[in-house]
C-alpha cells in the first residue's frame, strides 16, 4: 500500500509540472502593449530594454512543436503568426539601430545573397526555420488564408501594422477581420474608389492568393471597404516603403 501510494504522488507531482499543451502568449502581449502604439508604430529601443523579456518568450516558443494532430488550427496559426512577428522583431533589436530590415543582412556580416526572410535564425523543437518557411509553408500553404497577409509584419512602413496585443485562439477569427478590415481601410498604404484602385504591392506579389475560380480580387477588397468597387475597376500599385516602422 504505501509503495503504491508513493506510485501516485510521484504521478501527480509530474503530472502539476508538465509542460502545457500549447505555449502562453502573455508575455509576448505584455511587450506589445508596451512597446508598440495603437496606430502600430514599434519602439525599438523600448525592445532592446526588454531584449531578456522578449528571448525569454522566444525560447518558450522553440520548445514548442507545433502538433497537426493535437492542437487545434486556430492554435497553430496562433503560433506561428506570433512567432513570425516576435523573430522579425528580434531581427531588428539584435541589430538595431538600422534604418531598414534590409540592412540586418549587411550587419550580421553575411556575404552570400540571402534576403533578412531566408536567414534561418529562428529556432522551433529542434527544426530551424527562416522568416519565409513560416510565411509560405506553415501559414500559406497549410491553411490557405489571405488575410494572414495583414496580420505577418515586415518591420517596415508599407506593411500592415504590428498589432498590439499577441493573437490568441480564441479571438484569432476576430483579429485577422479586424486587421485586414483596417489594412484595405488604411488611405496611406491604399486608395480605393468605385473606378479605380491604387493599392499595396502585397496584392500584387500574392495575387494568387486573393482570387479563386469564383472570386477575383475586387471581389475580395469588396468584402472590407464601404465603397462599392465597380468590377471593371483599373488596379496599380502603390510604391513600398522599407523605411523601419517605428
Amino acid at each position: 500500500m504505501k509503495n503504491i501510494i508513493i506510485f501516485f504522488l510521484v504521478l501527480f507531482s509530474i503530472d502539476s509540472t508538465a509542460q502545457p499543451k500549447v505555449p502562453s502568449h502573455e508575455l509576448w502581449n505584455t511587450l506589445l502593449k508596451k512597446n508598440v502604439s495603437s496606430i502600430g508604430k514599434v519602439n525599438y529601443k523600448g525592445f532592446v530594454t526588454d531584449s531578456v523579456k522578449l528571448n525569454t518568450y522566444l525560447k518558450l516558443l522553440s520548445g514548442y512543436r507545433p502538433n497537426e494532430k493535437t492542437w487545434t488550427a486556430s492554435e497553430q496559426k496562433t503560433f506561428w503568426i506570433n512567432a513570425y512577428n516576435a523573430f522579425t522583431v528580434k531581427l531588428i533589436v539584435d541589430n538595431y539601430p538600422v534604418k531598414s530590415i534590409n540592412e540586418v543582412v549587411t550587419k550580421m556580416k553575411i556575404t552570400t545573397k540571402t534576403s533578412p526572410w531566408d536567414i534561418k535564425f529562428i529556432k522551433i523543437g529542434n527544426i530551424s526555420y527562416s522568416l519565409n518557411n513560416i510565411e509560405h509553408e506553415k501559414l500559406r500553404k497549410a491553411f490557405g488564408d489571405a488575410r494572414f497577409h495583414f496580420v505577418l509584419v515586415c518591420a517596415a512602413k508599407s506593411c500592415p501594422i504590428l498589432l498590439n496585443e499577441a493573437y490568441t485562439a480564441d479571438k484569432l477569427e476576430m483579429q485577422l477581420e479586424k486587421q485586414t478590415k483596417l489594412f484595405l481601410n488604411d488611405n496611406v498604404k491604399n486608395n480605393i474608389s468605385s473606378n479605380a484602385l491604387k493599392i499595396s504591392k502585397i496584392f500584387e506579389w500574392y495575387a494568387d492568393d486573393f482570387k479563386s475560380n469564383k472570386s477575383s480580387l475586387i471581389d475580395f477588397i469588396n468584402k472590407y471597404v464601404a465603397v462599392k468597387i465597380n468590377p471593371k475597376a483599373s488596379i496599380s500599385y502603390l510604391e513600398y516603403s522599407w523605411d523601419l516602422n517605428q
